[in-house]
């Protein structure tokens, strides 16, 4: 790779300064940075480290990373922190590898961790498992950089054992270990920081996020598709610059199409946060804290840079990993790459019969409330009378109360369907359904009728994996054969298949934002109030099933 330079105002977050300069780039690193007295490039582009997100779920783009990577350069990003615990939870160690392989086949810089639960909970049927000595396994490998989230922050603070060999083999071999604790204060929070858990990217009030600041924990700002934190905890970045990274954690391909740190980045600087710490959250912590193998803009560096156009919108202009141009003028300039496939999926189609609910004893019933841009649950109370049939013997949903039924089927496995009812979906008609399944990927759906939800679900069956909707008029969908998740085809052209099925449940009535990432954590047992797996309606407070 021969020498080349970039000149533009260049942002050094180190010495917060801001100055022309030129940089030359040889055989992909930075070999000089010069600063000019050209008073031409004080009107022109800005140079940046290039951004991170410092934790994601690569399979909830529905893409695999060599596409994703395609995508993400076009916004400035050059490196995330991954979490494969969506594939593990199909593949196992399998999974892992396969996302590991697949990030190789690009100039993208992905740090992939070991997940740390596989299954997540002992409430739900997940297709692996990976105990500690899994974990330690790849833990020790070269690839992994960190252990994934501790979702089984329960599990922390009773310092059960398996839990406990987990993180004592991360800091062993001196890798950081990432928390995932909602709602988590006080003494608990103090003991689960105790354990070693260095970050969470959970915090939904500023109250939560600043205790934990307090206590010395690294906090995640997260802006995902469904889950939106950013509102409530970016002030604290004014008084917290060296604790705080940004991350998106969960981001469907329609959404990454249109941005991604560089959003966040734009938004922090509108509402007058130092663009030094900004740029100090967005591109510097995660390299530190994950000692991730990216560029800072130093000499001797890899040249990981990004050209910006202002630093307002921070319209990336073009995206260099390794020296190698990599995105400019919102075009990627990454191949795509051929993959192969790997899944899990051993479940039959399912009968209208699988989803009848008999009418209760009791007079209520427990409804999960679904609750736009959080993760989280509430309950809600629902009398029966207002969800039975003319003939009273069976519960239905009800669209003038917008309650409807919600089922989760085995994929792994033929058994039997669990239902249940959930509020605040606004479906009108049809019903859609989904083998993105948060943490398990069983299969959740959520219809009007009977007949919609069956036929709905049996496509994602049909396909082996995929998002789905139908209607009396309509039958979409978007196959995921990659673990029942990710696409192997182009990324924006899955991008613009699921921006119409978006679509399509919106005209059908649904009001949420992302109805499709929504409906994915509605079987996410770790986050509370009320969630459904495929062993029953799950109680997050008291971290038991529902008799």
């Amino acid at each position: 790779m021969g020498a080349f330079s970039i000149t533009g105002n260049l942002i050094d977050v180190h010495q917060k300064k801001i100055y022309p300069a030129e940089i030359i780039v040889e055989n992909g690193k930075i070999k000089s940075i010069k600063e000019t007295h050209n008073s031409e490039l004080i009107t022109q582009n800005y140079i940046l480290p290039g951004f991170i997100d410092a934790h994601i779920h690569i399979e909830s783009s529905m893409l695999v990373p060599s596409e994703f990577a395609r995508l993400a350069v076009v916004h400035g990003t050059v490196a995330t922190v991954s979490d494969p615990h969506e594939i593990a939870n199909v593949c196992g160690m399998k999974g892992v590898e396969f996302m590991i392989a697949n990030g190789k086949t690009v100039p993208f810089k992905f740090h992939f961790g070991a997940p740390s639960c596989v299954p997540a909970t002992n409430f739900e049927t997940a297709g692996a498992v990976l105990d500690s000595n899994d974990v330690k396994k790849l833990l020790q490998s070269d690839d992994i950089y960190y252990l994934s989230e501790m979702m089984n922050f329960p599990g922390v603070l009773n310092e059960e054992e398996e839990v406990m060999k987990k993180i004592s083999a991360a800091h062993h071999l001196l890798k950081p270990v990432d928390g995932h604790a909602p709602g988590l204060t006080g003494d608990d929070a103090k003991k689960d920081i105790a354990a070693g858990i260095t970050t969470d990217h959970e915090c939904f009030t500023r109250e939560e996020a600043l205790d934990k600041l307090q206590n010395g924990m690294k906090v995640i700002i997260r802006e995902g598709s469904a889950a939106k934190n950013f509102e409530a905890l970016i002030d604290l970045l004014h008084e917290y610059p060296n604790q705080m990274m940004f991350c998106s954690d969960d981001k469907h391909p329609d959404s990454l199409v249109k941005g991604h740190i560089n959003q966040l980045c734009a938004r922090a600087v509108a509402k007058g946060i130092d663009l030094f710490k900004i740029l100090q959250a967005a591109c510097i912590n995660p390299v530190h804290h994950y000692n991730m193998k990216v560029g800072l803009l130093n000499e001797g560096d890899a040249a990981d840079v990004i050209v910006v156009k202002d630093l307002k919108t921070f319209e990336v202009l073009q995206t260099y990993i390794d020296g190698r141009l990599v995105a400019e003028n919102g075009e990627s300039k990454i191949e795509s790459v051929k993959t192969g496939t790997i899944n899990r999926f051993d479940c039959d189609p399912i009968e209208r019969d699988d989803l009848y609910v008999p009418r209760p004893a009791k007079q209520q019933i427990q409804v999960i409330e679904a609750l736009d841009g959080q993760l989280i649950t509430n309950k809600y109370s629902q009398d029966v009378e207002r969800l039975t049939e003319e003939d009273e013997s069976e519960l239905a949903g009800n669209i003038n109360i917008d309650i409807l039924k919600i089922v989760v089927v085995n994929r792994y496995i033929h058994s039997k369907v669990v239902v249940s009812f959930i509020k605040n979906f606004g479906l009108k008609s049809g019903a859609l359904a989904s083998s993105v399944a948060h943490d398990s990927h069983n299969i959740v759906a959520v219809g009007v009728n009977d007949e919609s939800i069956r036929d709905a679900v049996n496509m994602i069956i049909e396909h082996r994996g995929g998002v789905s909707f139908v209607s009396d008029d309509t039958e979409m969908i978007v196959p995921l054969p990659v673990a029942g998740l990710m696409s192997d085809e182009d990324g924006y052209k899955i991008a613009e298949q699921y921006s119409l099925i978006d679509k399509a449940v919106k005209y059908a009535g649904s009001q949420l934002s992302a109805p499709f990432m929504t409906l994915s954590f509605m079987a996410l047992l770790v986050i509370p109030h009320l969630k459904l797996s495929d062993l029953g309606l799950f109680d997050g407070d008291r971290f038991e099933l529902l008799k």
